[in-house]
């Protein structure tokens, strides 16, 4: 019991730690600024709002905090030895990093550097240094490489779960410019995830001592125990041409479940077996560039998905709550017709949408190439295109960004100490 005890004061002392720390506000305003920006965006390019910034805000608020819970959890058993000059060693070390490019802001990119500068520190057992380098050569002597690289293992594992849940209903549309300079339709899958994690590290306190001992961190939890607060943001971002947002979704979270698994697995055998934390570190950097590659060379090998078809225009993306949604018409599926009359154009569509002010017929083509007819009577008041966002043409305004950029865009995923 008094152990239990001892457990919820230092909860309740870590929760006031994270608090008391601007970082973790300061992650919740640059989420509510990004959603605010996609809002204002897709206002300027269609017109009207698809989503709503204050909504998205509280739910990957709550999903950040619930991962970082989970994480926590996980982390009671492995436990970690991280001190606040470890801390503040990886923090200078992640900014560094991120000034050769904001990919780089990722807990993965620091820690495997860590792991390689300890491994080769520690072939020169006699080179210790002084003055301020001798104090940052043992801080880095110090850190626990193997349970930091578990860490990152396990937040891929639940930024791979967030982004199968979440990624896809926070993706926006936009236009592109096209290899040709053909304006094209695709969705950009952004969102940032502030994550709360509550670390169990030794201490030499006055209290009990664990009943168990943690997987990570040896005879040093023979003094006690305490728990740090650590702020953390999860986050992706993807740029997709060539498949729906759901697709894309489905297939970055398969791509992080499984190097967040490799990862983790790497730095238990690397705890277990201290020759293996340089493979490990180096398997971290590694991996993580080549998801950035696979996802690139995804979208060059694809062929666009939102351009128009011969005689029909593609749905890029449908109002919420609009009549469009109502009569069933889904991202990608293509409109034939309407009230009978062919719709090759966007001008087309309005006329025959005109041909019957109260009530319309539609012919669409759904993913499977098959066609289903839907009819619905039309209120003063509905979208002037039933709340369908369709591919652009070359009346639309100017593309958001080109497809070079795309194809030389890379994934920001973002683990990075706040």
């Amino acid at each position: 019991m008094d152990l239990i005890l001892e457990g919820l004061w230092n909860l309740a002392e870590a929760g006031a730690q994270l608090l008391l720390q601007p970082f973790y506000y300061i992650s919740i305003i640059i989420v509510l600024l990004m959603y605010r920006r996609q809002v204002v965006l897709e206002r300027r390019l269609f017109h009207v709002r698809l989503h709503s910034w204050g909504l998205q805000t509280w739910r990957t608020v709550l999903s950040g905090l619930l991962a970082g819970l989970a994480v926590s959890v996980v982390f009671v058993f492995l436990g970690m030895n991280l001190t606040m000059e470890g801390l503040l060693c990886l923090w200078v070390v992640t900014f560094v990093l991120m000034l050769f490019g904001i990919r780089y802001l990722c807990l993965a990119y620091s820690v495997a550097l860590l792991g390689m500068i300890q491994f080769v520190l520690n072939w020169f057992p006699g080179f210790t240094g002084s003055g301020f380098g001798g104090d940052v050569i043992r801080i880095v002597r110090e850190m626990d490489i193997p349970a930091l690289l578990c860490l990152v293992g396990l937040l891929h594992l639940a930024e791979g779960l967030l982004v199968r849940w979440q990624g896809a209903s926070f993706a926006g549309p936009l236009f592109f410019e096209g290899k040709r300079g053909r304006l094209i339709g695709g969705y950009q899958m952004q969102t940032l995830w502030p994550v709360p994690l509550f670390l169990l590290v030794p201490a030499q306190t006055t209290g009990g001592v664990l009943p168990w001992t943690p997987f990570f961190g040896g005879d040093a939890w023979q003094g006690g125990f305490s728990l740090m607060a650590l702020p953390i943001m999860l986050g992706f971002s993807e740029m997709t041409v060539t498949l729906l947002p759901k697709g894309k979704a489905r297939i970055t979270s398969g791509w992080l479940l499984g190097y967040g698994a490799v990862i983790t697995v790497l730095a238990l055998l690397a705890a277990w077996w201290s020759p293996l934390m340089p493979v490990a570190a180096i398997a971290a950097f590694v991996f993580h560039d080549s998801l950035i590659w696979l996802s690139r060379y995804g979208e060059q090998q694809r062929s666009p998905v939102f351009v128009h078809p011969q005689g029909g225009l593609k749905v890029l993306a449908v109002l919420p709550g609009s009549p469009a949604e109502e009569l069933g018409i889904r991202t990608g599926e293509t409109i034939m017709k309407v009230n009978g009359v062919p719709v090759p154009t966007k001008e087309d569509l309005h006329a025959a949408l005109r041909i019957n002010p109260a009530f319309c017929k539609l012919e669409v083509r759904n993913l499977a190439g098959e066609s289903k007819f839907l009819q619905r009577a039309i209120y003063a008041g509905d979208h002037h295109q039933l709340g369908a966002i369709l591919a652009p043409d070359e009346l639309a305004p100017a593309a958001a960004l080109s497809l070079l950029h795309i194809s030389m865009c890379i994934r920001d995923r973002t683990r990075s100490p706040v």
